[in-house]
């Protein structure tokens, strides 16, 4: 079975195709990214824009017509932080089904976390034990920790580095004041996530998915991507401290020359940088292993699930609403407002079939 996966972020909208045969782990065949930058589309009222909806809308249009030549028997499409919270998200998702076809569903942070986690355990598998994986995406933070392939306890906290870099480190390159301030403040926001995470049992494992930890791992002397995914590589708590160093003083553009950094996501590598950090010194994690699967894997694999008749996640699984931010009322976390529409109703994902 040939599989297409959309994933339209906060940066990127991506397309995997994979080829996917029963009881096989699946191989990757084609993927495509289109930078849209779609969360810098966002309006002071909260909305996408509507240039940012037609730049959507012919991207989706072109992952499909390259899903249809790659010859894909379906095509998941899902939306993260970006899409999910602009306030005209209902709206904006039945433009593009109407004008591709195409049925882009919402995932709830909670949700990523689920996927990301299901993802990392295949690959690792149960000899890792009580697992801790962290993501950083564009627009949020997802953290899962479990023993299980569905996690004790997903969370999804608005640290993105899009979003931060945005909002919080307005100069290129920034001040030592915007780095020293955004460090603080991520220190404080972390505490009761940090908490939160030590209550479900200290881990075994601990591992990092995403473009950003990736970049990060290779800046500190990682082994790069020509090497292979089974390569171990890892990012410590030591060498991301005097990487920091180094870029904070950097412009976009000059990060965007360096070895493994796409130009597209410099300007957001020093905030991605300093959740990371912030992130590992919160947990007291000395050092993060590189996991090569993350959330797009994640959706496949709890596909071919279904597909084969099997499920071999724990009720409550990927897809599903089952845990919350895992923050309580006395430990909320500070974020920007927002309205969100597009977790629940029509627009859910639906891949338990």
């Amino acid at each position: 079975m040939r599989l297409g996966v959309l994933d339209v972020g906060s940066n990127t909208v991506h397309l995997l195709v994979v080829d996917a045969h029963r009881g096989a782990h699946p191989t990757p065949m084609s993927s495509d990214k289109t930078v849209l930058r779609l969360a810098e589309q966002i309006d002071d009222s909260g909305e996408l824009t509507a240039a940012g909806a037609d730049r959507l809308v012919r991207a989706v249009a072109d992952a499909r017509d390259a899903a249809d030549e790659h010859g894909c028997e379906e095509l998941m499409a899902f939306a993260t932080s970006a899409v999910r919270e602009a306030r005209n998200c209902g709206a904006v998702l039945e433009r593009v089904r109407a004008e591709t076809g195409v049925e882009l569903r919402v995932l709830s942070g909670e949700d990523e976390a689920r996927y990301t986690f299901l993802a990392a355990r295949r690959w690792f598998g149960w000899s890792a034990g009580q697992l801790l994986v962290v993501d950083i995406g564009g627009g949020s933070l997802e953290l899962a920790t479990g023993i299980d392939e569905d996690p004790d306890l997903a969370l999804s906290v608005p640290f993105g580095a899009g979003r931060l870099a945005r909002t919080r480190l307005r100069r290129d390159p920034p001040s030592q004041r915007e780095v020293g301030a955004l460090r603080d403040w991520l220190d404080a926001q972390l505490v009761p996530v940090a908490r939160k995470l030590r209550r479900a049992g200290s881990p075994d494992r601990a591992v990092a998915t995403s473009k950003t930890f990736r970049t990060l791992a290779r800046l500190t002397g990682a082994a790069p991507s020509s090497a292979g995914p089974r390569v171990r590589r890892v990012l410590t708590d030591a060498g991301l401290r005097q990487l920091i160093a180094f870029v904070s003083r950097m412009s976009a553009a000059d990060l965007g020359e360096l070895e493994g950094v796409s130009a597209g996501r410099a300007h957001q590598l020093v905030a991605g940088a300093l959740v990371a950090e912030a992130t590992m010194r919160a947990l007291s994690l000395p050092e993060l292993e590189i996991c090569p699967w993350a959330l797009r894997e994640g959706v496949i694999l709890r596909r071919l699930d279904h597909t084969n008749g099997t499920d071999h996640t724990a009720p409550g699984g990927a897809g599903t609403a089952a845990a919350g931010t895992g923050v309580g009322p006395d430990e909320r976390v500070e974020e920007d407002p927002v309205v969100v529409t597009g977790r629940t109703g029509d627009h859910g994902a639906r891949w338990e079939r």
